[in-house]
């Protein structure tokens, strides 16, 4: 069974369009690819905190010339993800192996690694705790139906709503995002990164919904993407400045970018963790969890 499978390392440039087309061909509403979404793996590859340079790590395995595995991690060495298709689970015992040597962390001489699941991968679990893997954490996966009505908030007086397309100003994105992840009054100068950002093939500027302050500052950034084939959306990001917080902005940022995909043909959004979410409909159907191992 296992005479034509052959492993390589990632190419990042030639790579990513086979395994973001991989993702999007085995993706079930049931398992989620243990949350290794393509979105998630594209928007990853754009993020200023993506370690690029080590991503020939990434291991890939292929029969007869397709691609059947990928161990990869998100951001950086230390955590990954295991993800085949439902012919090939029989590789997982040994992606774990090549994981924990060439995607786990090293400090003062341990070696750790920890992978991320869903709690419906029980394949996964058990082979994880066979190992020594032990849960660490676990967060809830949310979604809003497209069969629940949507949110009707009221948009404060001077206030605008607008896509990238209609303005794309990256100073005022990264002033947002900056104030918005609550690093505190004074962004960095990384505009550059904020450009980066939206370079990704799929990336949409008429799905992300912009809503501009009186005074003309960008007080909420919704970024919105559209899986055309597995018809759903995926938002990331979602942010707004902290002085405008509590006004609904967010909620209806997420609401137009929502509508805007339904009329694309989604039945479905991916939201977030905070109790944001479940207050404005969304529904956990699983939880994301770590398993993690030392030694």
């Amino acid at each position: 069974m296992k005479q034509n499978i052959c492993r390589s390392r990632y190419r990042l440039l030639a790579d990513f369009p086979v395994v973001h087309a991989f993702l999007t061909d085995i993706y079930t509403l049931d398992t989620l690819n243990s949350y290794l979404l393509p979105q998630f793996f594209e928007y990853a590859h754009t993020h200023p905190f993506f370690n690029y340079k080590l991503t020939h790590r990434f291991g890939l395995w292929e029969d007869n010339g397709k691609l059947a595995g990928i161990a990869c991690y998100e951001m950086d060495i230390g955590e990954c993800f295991l993800v085949t298709d439902r012919e090939h689970a029989f590789l997982l015992p040994e992606m774990l192996k090549y994981a924990e040597k060439e995607l786990s962390s090293e400090k003062n001489g341990k070696k750790a690694l920890s992978v991320w699941v869903t709690d419906k991968e029980t394949d996964k679990i058990e082979l994880l705790s066979r190992n020594g893997y032990k849960k660490v954490y676990a967060e809830p996966v949310r979604i809003f139906s497209y069969k629940n009505p949507f949110r009707d908030v009221k948009l404060p007086e001077g206030f605008k709503i607008i896509s990238l397309e209609d303005e794309n100003d990256y100073r005022k994105i990264n002033e947002c995002l900056w104030k918005g992840f609550d690093h505190g009054d004074n962004p960095d100068d990384d505009i550059d990164s904020r450009i980066h950002m939206q370079s990704g093939p799929n990336f949409r500027k008429d799905l992300t919904t912009v809503i501009k302050a009186p005074n003309g500052d960008y007080a909420c950034f919704a970024g919105m993407w559209f899986d055309d084939k597995n018809t759903y959306a995926y938002l990331e990001p979602l942010a707004t400045v902290p002085k405008y917080r509590r006004m609904g902005l967010a909620t209806i940022a997420l609401t137009v970018g929502m509508k805007k995909t339904k009329a694309l043909g989604a039945k479905y959004c991916f939201g977030g963790v905070p109790e944001f979410y479940t207050a404005i409909g969304f529904e956990t159907i699983c939880h994301r969890e770590i398993w993690k191992k030392e030694w």
